[in-house]
C-alpha cells in the first residue's frame, strides 16, 4: 500500500467516525392529552394515522413510555428539566396567579434552572419551541424565549379555545407549527438543531373543520345525513389531521436528507381527557389502551403514553421494546449524553441516561419511578387513584400519604389494573410504600383537595350531600 493510498483511508475512516459520533438534529414532538391507545401502531381500530405508524416502523415503538405527571404542566416540566415536576412546585396545571396559589403552586417554572435547550444550545445547537407553553406565561411569568431559545413561535392564541374570530385556529393549528418548524429547519439544515413542536391536539376544546371531518363520514352521528357530529368523528378527525400534518415535516426532512441526521422523539403529555370534563364532552373518548385510568389519574391510563424514537441507522427500524421502562424525565439527561454536553453538577436528575434504550438495549432501570396527585379526578369512581403511585419493575405500588388505600399489581400479569395483590406480597408492599412515602415527604407541602385519593360514589341512601362530598 502507498503513502498516499494509507494516508487517504486513514482520513476517509477519521471522516466516517466524526460522523459517525456527530450528534443528532433533534426533534421533539409532544402531542397533547394523546392516550397510549390512540395510535394506528398502537392498536386503535378506527383513527388512521399512517404517518406516525411509519415513524415507528423506521425506528422504536416503547410499550413502557411513561410520563412524570397526569397533566399537562407538570408533566412538561419534567420533559424539559430531567426533574420531577414537584421540586418546583408545579402540582398542576399552571393557571391564574390566584388559582396557583391556592393550590400551593408556583406561577412559572423559573428561567435559570437548566433545561434540555439550554444545555445543546452551549454545544453549538439552534434551538426552536413552536406550539403550546404551558410552563407559566399565561400566569404571569416569561415566555419562552427566556428559557433558551433562539426562536419561538406561534402558541396557544387567547386562551385554551382560541380565538373567538377564528372557530378553527386549534384545528389549523398544527400546520401552522409544522410550517414554522420547516422554515426553521431549512434555515439552519447544515448546523445542528433542537426544535420542539408541542401541538394543541387533541386537547379539547376540539372543533375540526368541515374538511377535516370528511376523513370519517361513517362516525358521523346516527349516519351521514345525521345533523351532529359523533364524539368518534370529532376526535378521530383531529388526530388524522395532526399526523397528516406531521406526515408534511417527515418528507421535508427526507427532500432535505437529514432523515438520517436527525432525532425524532414522539410522545404525549397525559393520557386522555375525560368526556365528563365540560369542553371535552362532545369528544372526550381518546383510548388508553388496555389500561385503567385516564388524564388526572396515576393507574396507568393517565401516564403511560405513546414514546416512538427514530434515527436511522441508531435507532433499530421496526423495533418494540416492552421491557425497558422510559420515562420523560429521561428526555433530558439522554439527550445531553447523544450530544456530548456535561450537565451541570449541581442540578440533581430524578431521570437517567436511557439513551442505550434508544438505539437497541434492553434493560430495567437503577430507579423507581414515582408520581403524585393531589387534586380531585374527573369521570368515572373506576379512575380515581390513590395520590402516590411508584413503578419498579413489573410492580406497580399505589397509596394514599396516610396508607390508606395501598393497591399493588403485577403489570406484566395485569395491565388494566383489576387484581390487587397487596395482601399476598407484603414484603414487596412494606419497601416501595416505605420508598414513595419517604419520597412524598421531600416534595413541598401543600393543600391537597378533601376528593384527592378517594375512589368514592353516593350509593342510594347515603345522607344529603354526599354526591358533593364526592365532587370535593
Amino acid at each position: 500500500m502507498t503513502r498516499a493510498l494509507l494516508i487517504l483511508l486513514t482520513a476517509l475512516l477519521i471522516s466516517q467516525g466524526a460522523a459517525l459520533s456527530a450528534p443528532p438534529n433533534v426533534i421533539f414532538i409532544l402531542t397533547d392529552d394523546l392516550g397510549w391507545g390512540d395510535l394506528g401502531c398502537y392498536g386503535h381500530p378506527i383513527t388512521r394515522t399512517p404517518n406516525i405508524d411509519a415513524l415507528a416502523a423506521r425506528g422504536t415503538l416503547f410499550t413502557n413510555f411513561y410520563v412524570n405527571a397526569s397533566v399537562c404542566s407538570p408533566s412538561r416540566c419534567a420533559f424539559f428539566t430531567g426533574q420531577y415536576p414537584s421540586r418546583h412546585r408545579i402540582h398542576g396545571h399552571y393557571a391564574t396567579p390566584e388559582m396557583n396559589k391556592n393550590r400551593g403552586m408556583s406561577n412559572w417554572l423559573e428561567p435559570q434552572v437548566p433545561n434540555t435547550a439550554r444545555l445543546l444550545k452551549s454545544a453549538g445547537y439552534a434551538t426552536a419551541h413552536i406550539g403550546k407553553w404551558h410552563l407559566g406565561s399565561n400566569s404571569g411569568g416569561p415566555e419562552p424565549d427566556k428559557y433558551g431559545f433562539d426562536y419561538v413561535g406561534s402558541g396557544e392564541t387567547d386562551g385554551p379555545n382560541g380565538p373567538a374570530a377564528d372557530p378553527y385556529y386549534r384545528a389549523n393549528s398544527t400546520r401552522l407549527f409544522v410550517d414554522e418548524a420547516i422554515q426553521f429547519i431549512e434555515k439552519h439544515k447544515d448546523t445542528p438543531f433542537y426544535t420542539q413542536i408541542w401541538t394543541l391536539v387533541p386537547h379539547a376544546t376540539l372543533n375540526p373543520t368541515p374538511e377535516q371531518m370528511k376523513e370519517y363520514p361513517r362516525l358521523r352521528a346516527g349516519g351521514p345525513t345525521f345533523p351532529h357530529a359523533s364524539a368518534a368523528q370529532i376526535f378521530s378527525s383531529s388526530v388524522t389531521d395532526l399526523d397528516t400534518q406531521l406526515g408534511r415535516l417527515f418528507k421535508k426532512l427526507d427532500d432535505l436528507k437529514l432523515a438520517d441526521k436527525t432525532l425524532i422523539i414522539f410522545s404525549s403529555d397525559n393520557g386522555p381527557e375525560d368526556i365528563h370534563i365540560q369542553n371535552a364532552g362532545h369528544s372526550g373518548i381518546g383510548s388508553a389502551g388496555p389500561f385503567r385510568g385516564r388524564k388526572r389519574s396515576l393507574y396507568e391510563g393517565g401516564i403511560r403514553v405513546p414514546g416512538i424514537i427514530c434515527w436511522p441507522g441508531h435507532v433499530p427500524a421496526g423495533r418494540i421494546d416492552k421491557q425497558s421502562i422510559v420515562s420523560g424525565v429521561d428526555l433530558l439527561p439522554s439527550l445531553c449524553s447523544l450530544a456530548g454536553v456535561k450537565i451541570p453538577e449541581d442540578h440533581p436528575l430524578d431521570g437517567e441516561d436511557m439513551s442505550d434504550t434508544w438505539t437497541g438495549e434492553t434493560r430495567l432501570r437503577k430507579r423507581p419511578l414515582m408520581w403524585e396527585w393531589r387534586f380531585r379526578i374527573a369521570g368515572e369512581p373506576f379512575h380515581h387513584s390513590p395520590e402516590l403511585a411508584i413503578r419498579d419493575g413489573k410492580w406497580k405500588l399505589l397509596m394514599n400519604p396516610d396508607k390508606s388505600r395501598v393497591e399493588l399489581y403485577d403489570l406484566n400479569q395485569d395491565l388494566t389494573q383489576l387484581n390487587n395483590v397487596a395482601e399476598h406480597h407484603p414484603d414487596i408492599v412494606e419497601r416501595l410504600g416505605n420508598q414513595v412515602t419517604e419520597w412524598a415527604k421531600t416534595l413541598p407541602e401543600g393543600p391537597r383537595d378533601r376528593g384527592a385519593g378517594k375512589m368514592n360514589y353516593p350509593m342510594p341512601g347515603q345522607p344529603k350531600g354526599a354526591t358533593k362530598k364526592m365532587a370535593e
